[in-house]
């Protein structure tokens, strides 16, 4: 069961005078090697690397390595096996009134979203979706009923938009956003900007998206540049609502890169390229999909002024089912008894404070599943990484002749495993 941390927020809530408004940005394809705070070079990130620089940069966050089974985690503070691996485009609805958004708003806040829903494929039959499951407000794109960018397919508040053909999607999600904060500047809100970049174009759809005004669909380049000018955006109507000293902005990746993006279209196909980055001189490619650091290691940036000390470099273990109890615990809110969770709080290292520390995280693709600390990574099958030495995985540690401290590795992940995939067995 969470139990609220009352004594670990007192310091920073007086700091702040109230209950922080909570930004929670979610980049879609955005691998930690596609930021330049995190050594990418191949991009220009420099908004996303302001709010490093002035507050906390994250190196061992955890996704799952795609989005849906990304969002169903941190929305609901469990892992998708334990909600019975839901199907893609669903939410359990066993697990709707304990979504983070549910939870806050239960708390008094004015909750709101806009972006990539991706939740239920029947939007069209069910456009109350995302209020069930806590948002008062919404501007998305459902499931791939429509376009995203160009003459996008934005539903709003219950209706489907009739006023945006001649707009470019991701500028009207943050328009959205940036009227939700400004009209509940004098209440704590909660603005969850799940954004439509760097996805590309969906490859589902007949006839394909439209181009853009340059006659092709964007680069993975131009819209790394587009998903950082929009985070200034944000960043921007805070200052001016004079809000940053009130606001923590939680700013995370949903999966790695991805391994292609469609660049073009024709005759009716789409063409596209593979995507490789640099990370100092060093080439990485796209790792969405695979359990692979590639597909699950990404970037996380929380940034409080005041309260989170600038530059500050955490290398504590965080997971996606840590994100539901972290804002529940910032926004003074409590959850349900009979909901129980496998995250953790990291409200802590916001707050610059001590706390239990994760020794271990989990994630999980195509029923296959791993725990691992910083260094080591066991997979269920039974193979071991030592992720410092082999990061490329091509060589598992053989169980016979191992070191002692492989050994303990070994031991101490094996009953993580056991307690996570089967609990009450001994």
């Amino acid at each position: 069961m969470f139990v609220l941390g009352t004594m670990l927020l007192a310091g920073a809530l007086a700091t702040a005078a109230e209950r922080p408004n909570i930004v929670f940005i979610l980049a879609d394809d955005v691998g930690q090697e596609v930021l330049g705070c995190y050594g990418g070079t191949s991009y220009a990130t420099p908004h996303l690397d302001e709010l490093a620089k002035t507050g906390a940069r994250f190196e061992h966050c955890y996704s799952m390595p795609m989005c849906h089974p990304s969002r169903i985690t941190l929305l609901s503070g469990k892992y998708p096996f334990q909600l019975g691996h839901p199907q893609w485009g669903t939410f359990p609805q066993s697990a709707e009134k304990h979504t983070f958004a549910n939870v806050l708003k239960n708390a008094g806040y004015a909750t709101a979203v806009a972006g990539k829903w991706q939740l239920t494929r029947e939007f069209p039959q069910n456009p109350d979706h995302p209020h069930q499951l806590g948002f008062d407000e919404y501007c998305l794109f459902g499931w791939h009923e429509g376009p995203k960018y160009h003459q996008p397919w934005i539903w709003q508040n219950g209706k489907l938009r009739d006023d945006v053909a001649d707009r470019y999607g991701p500028d009207v999600y943050c328009d959205f956003l940036i009227d939700f904060m400004t009209r509940n500047q004098h209440r704590p809100f909660l603005a969850y900007y799940p954004m439509a970049v760097c996805h590309t174009v969906s490859n589902d759809l007949d006839p394909p998206p439209p181009v853009g005004p340059n006659g092709r669909y964007q680069s993975f380049h131009e819209l790394v540049e587009i998903m950082d000018n929009l985070v200034g955006r944000i960043v921007a109507t805070l200052d001016r609502l004079q809000l940053r000293q009130k606001t923590v902005i939680l700013f995370i990746g949903d999966n790695g890169t991805m391994k292609h993006f469609y660049v073009d279209v024709e005759n009716g196909k789409l063409i596209e390229q593979k995507i490789v980055s640099k990370r100092g001189d060093a080439e990485v490619p796209g790792g969405k999909g695979e359990l692979t650091d590639g597909g699950t290691r990404v970037p996380m940036i929380v940034n409080w002024p005041g309260v989170v000390p600038p530059g500050r470099v955490v290398d504590d273990l965080v997971d996606f089912a840590d994100v539901l109890p972290t804002l529940a615990e910032l926004g003074g809110a409590t959850l349900a008894e009979d909901w129980v969770i496998s995250g953790r709080s990291f409200a802590p290292w916001i707050l610059h404070q001590t706390g239990p520390h994760r020794s271990w995280v989990h994630a999980e693709h195509d029923r296959k599943h791993w725990v691992r600390t910083q260094r080591w990574k066991l997979y269920d099958d039974g193979r071991l990484i030592d992720m410092q030495h082999d990061p490329q995985e091509t060589n598992p540690v053989d169980p016979v002749g191992q070191s002692s401290e492989a050994a303990a590795a070994r031991t101490k992940l094996s009953a993580a495993l056991q307690s996570l995939l089967h609990p009450g067995q001994r």
